[in-house]
């Protein structure tokens, strides 16, 4: 099995090159620097290439084992490998100082995860959704709760879960049946069932803090009548020491196509008392309040997405690179590396491409998070959060959807070694094929963008990428070595503003609008998809142009030059006929009839 390698030197060029370090000169970030920077992320290839990846197939073959005291017992190695990241630091690399954390922009902290992700998926979910808790408490959590809950778990000390879905409410909430009774002390007992829980119970923390949504026996119906609860594993003395085990119990664990290494958990509120909780934020807006975890988790899915996609092309190249078979077409040499056949060559370069174009818009993303939270004028900060809103469910399915593509084209690499669990190629595709279905499935991310963020500002936003897209096309347009790309690239962007404009209109239509949106928002997230990537390769291919004029690092450059070419070139064509796709119109859609069939 290849040895994972954390892609220092590309992160760096996105972070350096594309982004120009912009997030260090926020207000808060006066103490970092490109060195530091660079330090972090050499630290964090260490631990993840060290550490993290050498679990990776041994804790997928050996997986989690529900114990008779309702425990969980994760695979060998995973707790100390979790200790390691949390007695370092890492948990909190993202969180201000304030807070306890390392304070760093949020743009570094995701270049960080996809090293995690990359090296072990299956652990690096564990740490995901306690940064989503932390989020949720520093946002909605009184002053006595983020005292006592946001120390533990910015240090790693306790993990974070996410308690939405149960057996009857999944993608819709509202139906939502665990209820939380109040008790004279303030506090509730919660009792219910939640099914798929990441990391829900396990023994590589002290003590587990999940975040539930549940509704008081009164009620109202619907998602108004939903709030959002903390309930800790161990409550919580008044000292801040661990007091006894609260009523919340592991009722089996989801044997799983992917992602063993993870325990996924169907938890059981209140088969005794009730499991005592408290809750965060205010009364029947607890799903509002949730989404503050949920965004900040969808992001993180983009990532991790990105970092199997990563370790599948290192896998394939090492592969390709070794294997030898057929006759060269470039010597006629018998015997040659099957990276010389031009079809593996097809697949290597689409997956290289892709995988530079998803982390460079991932990074873009999480660079405009970072001034929605720390920009000092307030308009900026508005705009760049009006950006992070509509690029959120592009990171999250559109990266995720092309993990599994780069994933399954890594097994076809691998030919029918790919097949075997030995090579670790169908791992990567295994594990790849959660992503698109957690943390909200990517037609629901594709109905978010098309159905929520593009009516409610009238594709503002969205126009203004689309803006700067065409101003990256006419720059390169001005390079004559270029200008291919530029052309390609401002088609793009035009085929993007007038499918934005067909589902602006078809929003409008006061029978038949909300079909319409639903029917065209996936292969419209598609084409938003394609088109922001390639924009995002050809500011690649302008940065490593200027690099190679500069005579830097030929090979380097040299390769991101090609890596753009054929996302922009031949990757984005695929993305541009979405727009036919679109225009096409929904008769069929309307018309089918899943019974007939």
């Amino acid at each position: 099995m290849t040895p994972y390698a954390a892609p220092v030197r590309d992160v760096r060029f996105v972070l350096e090159e594309m982004l120009e370090h912009g997030s260090l000169a926020l207000p808060g970030f006066e103490e970092a620097s490109p060195d530091l920077v660079e330090a972090v992320l050499e630290e964090a290839a260490r631990l993840a290439g060290e550490v993290w990846a050498p679990l990776n197939a041994s804790g997928d073959r050996q997986g989690c084992t529900r114990r008779d005291d309702g425990g969980v017992s994760v695979p060998d190695g995973f707790a100390e490998a979790y200790r390691a990241y949390a007695e370092g630091g890492w948990n909190g690399i993202g969180v201000s100082e304030a807070l306890g954390g390392q304070g760093l922009p949020e743009v570094v902290a995701s270049a960080v995860q996809e090293m995690l992700h990359g090296a072990n998926m299956a652990l690096g979910l564990c740490p995901m959704l306690t940064a989503g808790a932390i989020e949720a408490l520093a946002h909605h959590g009184s002053d006595e709760q983020q005292a006592t809950y946001l120390p533990k778990l910015v240090e790693g000390t306790w993990t974070g879960t996410m308690n939405l879905t149960e057996p009857q409410a999944g993608s819709d909430l509202s139906r939502v049946r665990t209820r939380a009774v109040p008790q004279e002390d303030g506090s509730y007992r919660l009792f219910g069932q939640k099914i798929y829980i990441t990391w829900g119970e396990h023994d590589a923390a002290e003590n587990i803090i999940h975040l539930v949504l549940a509704r008081k026996p009164d009620a109202p119906e619907g998602n108004k009548g939903i709030s959002l609860f903390l309930v800790p594993k161990f409550l919580v003395n008044q000292d801040g020491s661990l007091g006894e085990r609260n009523d919340v119990t592991c009722a089996s664990i989801e044997h799983k196509l992917g992602i063993h290494g993870s325990p996924t958990c169907t938890l059981s509120f209140g088969e005794k008392e009730g499991a005592i909780g408290y809750r965060v934020g205010e009364e029947g807006r607890g799903l509002n309040h949730m989404f503050t975890m949920m965004n900040e988790a969808r992001h993180k899915v983009g990532i991790q997405g990105i970092g199997v996609a990563e370790r599948a092309c290192q896998h394939a190249f090492a592969y390709a690179l070794d294997r030898t078979q057929g006759r060269s077409p470039r010597s006629g040499r018998n015997d040659c590396t099957i990276s010389d056949h031009l079809d593996v060559r097809r697949m290597l370069l689409s997956m290289r491409g892709r995988t530079d174009a998803l982390r460079a818009l991932a990074l873009y993303c999480a660079a405009q998070l970072d001034l929605a939270r720390h920009a000092a004028d307030e308009s900026e900060r508005a705009a760049a959060q009006a950006r992070v809103d509509v690029l959120i469910p592009v990171v999250k399915a559109f990266s995720t959807d092309q993990a599994v593509e780069i994933a399954s084209l890594g097994v076809q690499v691998h030919g029918g070694m790919g097949y075997i669990e030995e090579t670790g190629a169908a791992q990567l595709l295994r594990d790849a094929r959660i992503a698109p279905i957690y943390e909200g499935t990517n037609g629901i991310q594709a109905l978010d963008l098309a159905g929520r963020k593009l009516q409610r500002d009238g594709g503002a936003a969205l126009t203004q990428l689309i803006d700067e897209v065409e101003g990256t096309a006419r720059a390169l347009s001005a390079t004559t070595e270029l200008a291919p790309l530029g052309e390609e690239l401002a088609g793009g962007a035009a085929d993007l503003r007038a499918a934005m404009a067909a589902v602006l209109e078809a929003g409008t239509d006061p029978e038949r609008g909300a079909d319409a949106v639903q029917a065209y928002a996936t292969p419209f997230l598609s084409l938003a998809g394609h088109v922001l990537c390639a924009w995002q390769m050809g500011r690649a291919a302008l940065a490593a142009t200027a690099a190679l004029q500069a005579g830097r690092d030929e090979p380097f450059y040299t390769a991101k030059r090609q890596a753009a070419d054929y996302a922009i070139r031949q990757w984005l064509s695929v993305g541009r006929a979405q727009r036919a796709v679109i225009e096409a119109g929904m008769a069929s859609l309307a018309a089918f009839d899943a019974a007939a069939h």
